[in-house]
C-alpha cells in the first residue's frame, strides 16, 4: 500500500540513522529531500540508490501535488530534511497535511531531533517544555516574542543560528533577567559537541569570550519563570472551570452550559462563555 514515511535522519553523527530508517529509505520508490545534495551524501554513505526529489520551503505546495499523484499510483515516498525530524522547524508540514487530507497513510520513522537531544542533557526540567523553534531574525520582533514568553513556566527551547546567538542572549537577559537558568548545546552529536550550563548572564558572557561558542548549530534552553502562589491558584481555577464546562457541554447546549458553569465556579460569565467556545471547537476538531 502506498504510504508517506516521515523519516528522521542524523543531526550530525551518521551512526544515529536507525536500521529501520535505512530500510525505509532503501525500499521507498522516492525520497523527498530538503536538499538532494545533502541527502545524497547520506544515501551514498549507506549505499542507498533510491531516487530523490527536492522538497523545500519554496516548492512544498507544488511538490505535495506531485507526491499525492505518486501515492495514488501506488508508490511509497519517504520525506527527509537536512537533519533531524522533518516538519520540526523544517519543511514537511504542508506535505503531511495535504497527504492526510488526501486520505493516505502517514508513518513516522522516529529518530534524531536536536530539541529533544538538548533537553535530555540540558539539566533543566523536562516534564513540560515549550518548543519555540527559531526566533524572529529582526530585533524588534524577537524582543516582542520573548516578552510574550516572560511568564511561561515551562522550559523554553529555541533553535538559533551561530551568528545571531549573542544578540539573542542579550535580548533574553533583558526579557527574563540575568539569573534565569539556561543551557546552550552546540554541534549536538558532532565531533565538537559542547554543552554550556549556567545563568543567562553567564551564557551571554561566554558568547563574548569564547570564540567556539558561536560556531555550529545551536539549541538554547531557558528555565521557565518561577511560579507564584497566585499563578498556581489561577492555574488550578482554570483547570476546575474546564472540568465543569466539559461535563456540562456533554449534556447541554453551549449557552446553557456556560451559564451554569459561571454559577458553579463563580467565574465571570463572558470569560466562561469564551472558554466554552474554545472547548467546543476543540471537541469538534477531534
Amino acid at each position: 500500500m502506498a504510504k508517506l514515511y516521515v523519516v528522521a535522519t542524523p543531526i550530525g553523527n551518521l551512526s544515529d540513522l536507525s536500521a529501520r530508517a535505512r530500510d525505509t529509505l532503501a525500499q521507498s520508490d522516492l525520497i523527498a529531500a530538503e536538499d538532494t545534495r545533502h541527502t545524497g551524501v547520506l544515501l551514498k554513505h549507506f549505499g542507498i540508490g533510491t531516487p530523490q526529489l527536492s522538497l523545500h520551503d519554496h516548492n512544498e505546495a507544488a511538490r505535495a501535488v506531485e507526491i499525492i499523484a505518486l501515492l495514488r499510483a501506488g508508490k511509497s515516498v519517504s520525506l527527509v530534511s537536512d537533519a533531524g525530524t522533518p516538519a520540526i522547524s523544517d519543511p514537511g508540514f504542508e506535505l503531511v497535511r495535504a497527504v492526510a487530507a488526501a486520505g493516505f497513510e502517514i508513518v513516522a520513522v522516529p529518530g534524531p531531533c536536536a530539541a529533544i537531544a538538548a533537553l535530555s542533557i540540558g539539566a533543566l526540567p523536562t516534564d513540560r517544555f515549550c518548543f519555540e523553534g527559531f526566533l524572529p531574525a529582526r530585533g524588534a520582533a524577537r524582543r516582542q516574542r520573548l516578552k510574550a514568553l516572560e511568564r511561561e513556566a515551562r522550559t523554553l527551547v529555541f533553535y538559533e543560528s551561530p551568528h545571531r546567538v549573542r544578540e539573542t542572549l542579550e535580548d533574553c537577559v533583558t526579557a527574563f533577567g540575568e539569573g534565569r537558568a539556561a543551557t546552550v548545546v552546540r554541534e549536538a552529536t558532532k565531533l565538537h559537541e559542547t554543552t554550556y550550563r549556567g545563568s543567562l548572564l553567564e551564557m551571554l558572557n561566554r558568547s563574548r569570550d569564547d570564540a567556539d561558542f558561536s560556531r555550529g548549530e545551536i539549541v538554547l534552553l531557558i528555565g521557565g519563570a518561577p511560579q507564584t502562589e497566585g499563578d498556581e491558584a489561577e492555574s488550578e481555577s482554570k483547570a476546575q472551570l474546564d472540568k465543569v464546562l466539559l461535563a456540562l457541554l456533554a449534556e447541554l447546549p453551549l449557552k446553557q452550559a456556560a451559564h451554569l458553569a459561571a454559577q458553579i465556579t463563580g467565574a465571570r460569565g463572558n470569560e466562561v462563555y469564551k472558554r466554552a467556545l474554545v472547548l467546543k471547537e476543540q471537541s469538534a476538531s477531534h
